[in-house]
């Protein structure tokens, strides 16, 4: 089958491959037939190395087909079954999901280190346990979700991470209040998501801030009330909230220098809600007095900060009243053949999402 390949970390190009095979079928897993994918910019993070993942491998993450097989002990999924691919699958038994914090559960990350696909050179690994830029996987069966038939593969794909994670950080974990103000740092998918989830919780002010400007365009349309360029968030502070910051203020770049100006556009008392994956040796500082002095709230985001099943639900529960555009979210849309040239729109900032049709 094809399949997108990344042979070593820090390449800038994937190699779309004719000669990769998905393995590990057996009892307990699934075979998907994938039939599109959605290009995130933890792709691109895996990339380079900022995100740790062993080379070989085949990225995505955000993916959604059909079901072709499934192996022994497996009950719940039949061929023919659309769903998406959950890139953290909660296992049901661990302290986190019995708390009902599954996106926490550690079972996908333990399944993460064994390869997804093989060529006649050797083992290929999938990102995050999955690898959705290829025509097929093999996955345990808790990573395929039935999705009902309305909602197209495209929307799906996008559920399966990016918008699960923007709407889920400000309706799970930051609790926006009706009427706060909002600033939203990072305006991709994730970035638009959050302001999506920022206008569903009823905010009154919702600040896009971004340095493209076709993404501030853009996040006009999906809720913000403003949008401003990095240099002119402290003017906006000023404006809407007379210099004391914002409510909420999220996070969805992953580098510690856009945590930082989060911090200072955050008003004493209010919420910083990081969302952006970043790297492990990029450390996010505050002095103590600061830390004690100002009380304000500094909450991690993962995966949407919630139980991901009730999350696909409400994102489609959202989508199908008109409350959220996830149409919109999908800028492109090319063959895989095409990856390439998606992957530098992605880069350089011109597409909110890339989904890929396999």
């Amino acid at each position: 089958m094809r399949a997108a390949v990344l042979h070593e970390i820090g390449q800038d190009k994937l190699d779309v491959l004719d000669d990769v095979e998905a393995v590990g079928f057996g009892p307990g897993k699934v075979r998907i037939r994938i039939r599109a994918t959605g290009l995130c910019h933890s792709d691109i993070s895996a990339m380079t190395g900022v995100l740790p993942q062993p080379a070989p491998f085949v990225p995505g993450h955000e993916g959604a087909g059909e079901i072709l097989d499934v192996g022994d002990g497996v009950t719940s999924l039949a061929p023919g079954d659309r769903v998406l691919v959950s890139w953290l699958p909660a296992c049901g038994t661990c302290p986190s999901c019995k708390r009902g914090q599954t996106q926490l559960c550690l079972a996908g990350f333990l399944n993460a280190g064994t390869p997804n696909f093989k060529r006649p050179g050797g083992d290929v690994f999938g990102f995050a346990g999955t690898g959705t830029f290829a025509e097929e996987l093999v996955v345990g069966a808790g990573c395929a979700v039935p999705i009902p038939d309305d909602v197209p593969y495209e929307i799906a794909a996008l559920i399966g991470c990016g918008v699960t994670t923007g709407l889920g950080a400000a309706i799970n974990t930051a609790k926006v209040e009706a009427g706060s103000s909002v600033a939203v740092i990072g305006c991709g998918g994730v970035g638009i998501s959050a302001i999506q989830g920022a206008k569903v919780q009823g905010a009154a002010q919702i600040v896009a801030v971004d340095p493209v400007a076709s993404r501030r365009e853009a996040a006009l349309t999906f809720g913000a009330t403003e949008a401003v360029s990095p240099s002119e968030l402290d003017d906006a502070k000023q404006r809407i909230t007379a210099g004391e910051g914002f409510d909420y203020v999220f996070e969805v770049v992953g580098k510690s220098a856009t945590a930082r100006t989060a911090y200072g556009a955050t008003r004493r008392g209010g919420t910083l809600c990081v969302v952006g994956a970043g790297a492990m040796d990029d450390f996010f500082q505050v002095n103590m007095f600061e830390l004690f002095f100002d009380e304000k709230r500094i909450l991690p985001s993962l995966y949407g900060g919630g139980d991901v099943l009730r999350s696909y639900e409400r994102a489609i529960a959202l989508w199908r009243a008109g409350r959220i555009d996830l149409e919109g979210l999908i800028t492109h849309r090319v063959p895989l053949a095409g990856i390439n040239d998606a992957l530098d729109q992605m880069r350089t900032g011109e597409a909110l999402r890339t989904c890929i049709s396999l």
